[in-house]
């Protein structure tokens, strides 16, 4: 009884030590609980022979693992019905004794090797604690006995599966009758008596329910101190205000930008309506007027389909005596550069050259200049013009 109070206790230390230092995921109270199916034989510790006494034995046990190191599990064993070494007569019932024990359970390769994040293939266990023993048809009545039991061993674990969700294990251990019935001398309290003492070797499967955190075992997170994680908070709040200026910055320059874009749209559309409109004299408050006459490809004579554009700049500088015309004449882009600089300037000399001759307008009232190649019109024929601006002064 003392050693197994020892042996709690001491198990009660280790976990407690190993859950301080060590930070575990998936260790709630719904976590690391698991249930399994034992079978195997029993037989006398001492005086029988082993497998000729040996009785057939099957279980279910419920587990729940506290930490890498420190489990408990509820275990309850019926022995099949045959001949007790400790009974009087043969057994009547389908099996002749059950315990249930609640058990201790110390993991050997965590205590000394430190628990990695997964359970190991091969992991030993020291497995201790105390139960109920009951003994059917004990008496010669027929009625059964209840004692109290304990029970000491070692589980030989094999973790299997990439999940690690199912253990097969090996379980030999000694199960003591505490109450010492036939005794010669009369007990008042338990006692460890090797005569009154069974070996059970079984062997089970196991299945681990999934934890919280997805596993079917416990896994190591890091720990931070409260000096790092309010490091990296002062450091995630600044990138979110960095990214919220960005951001502030990045809407600004798309306000900008459709501004530009519907400017854009505006004078595209002014342009188009420019270039859709017939030629007119546009009269303003500075009292101008503008007339285009047009050429022949090639051609540097006025023909007489415009003759009447060139005799509205006349009429208007002959009713309005101190006007003057700025004559500018423009070539289609066919041709080199130096042949359309001279036929632009040719251009705008024969409109001049009609209004003096043909009109008598003083040629000190008259500017004419070539402009090369015009860029006015999509159309390049229409660019083969001279453009007349009448402005009075």
């Amino acid at each position: 009884m003392k050693k197994s109070l020892i042996f709690l206790c001491v198990a009660l230390g280790v976990s407690s030590l190993s859950a301080q230092e060590t930070n575990l995921s998936g260790n709630k109270f719904r976590d690391n609980w698991s249930i399994g199916l034992n079978g195997g034989i029993v037989s006398p510790l001492t005086h029988s022979a082993f497998f000729k006494n040996a009785r057939a034995v099957v279980g279910l046990d419920v587990n729940k693992q506290l930490s890498p190191i420190y489990g408990l599990t509820l275990e309850s064993n019926w022995t099949v019905n045959t001949v007790s070494p400790m009974a009087a007569q043969y057994s009547n019932t389908a099996f002749d004794a059950f315990n249930i024990m609640l058990l201790n359970r110390l993991n050997l390769n965590n205590i000394f090797c430190s628990y990695n994040g997964q359970p190991d293939l091969f992991e030993a266990e020291l497995v201790g604690g105390f139960g109920w023993l009951r003994l059917n048809n004990f008496y010669a009545d027929g009625k059964g006995a209840n004692h109290l039991a304990s029970k000491a061993g070692v589980n030989f674990n094999f973790n299997v599966g990439e999940k690690k969700a199912w253990t097969i294990a090996v379980k030999p251990a000694i199960l003591w009758d505490m109450s010492m019935w036939d005794a010669p001398v009369r007990h008042n309290h338990p006692n460890f008596n090797a005569n009154y003492a069974n070996w059970e070797i079984t062997a089970g499967v196991t299945y681990h329910f999934k934890n919280s955190n997805g596993k079917h075992y416990m896994t190591k997170v890091r720990a931070y101190d409260a000096a790092e994680v309010a490091s990296l908070n002062a450091a995630v709040n600044t990138l979110r205000q960095e990214m919220e200026a960005k951001n502030d910055q990045l809407r600004r320059a798309g306000d900008a930008l459709r501004k530009e874009e519907h400017k854009s749209a505006d004078l595209e559309k002014a342009l188009n309506e420019c270039r859709n409109r017939e030629p007119q004299i546009v009269t303003n408050n500075k009292k101008t007027l503008e007339s285009v006459v047009t050429f022949r490809q090639g051609k540097i004579v006025i023909d007489a389909s415009q003759q009447p554009n060139v005799e509205r700049i006349a009429t208007y500088l002959k009713n309005h005596k101190e006007a003057k015309v700025n004559i500018l004449g423009y070539a289609s882009p066919e041709g080199s550069a130096e042949v359309n600089e001279r036929i632009a300037n040719q251009r705008a000399e024969a409109v001049k050259n009609m209004l003096v001759n043909k009109y008598r307008i003083e040629a000190r009232r008259i500017s004419a200049k070539g402009q090369g190649v015009g860029y006015m019109f999509e159309e390049p024929d229409w660019n083969r013009v001279s453009i007349c601006t009448i402005v009075e002064e």
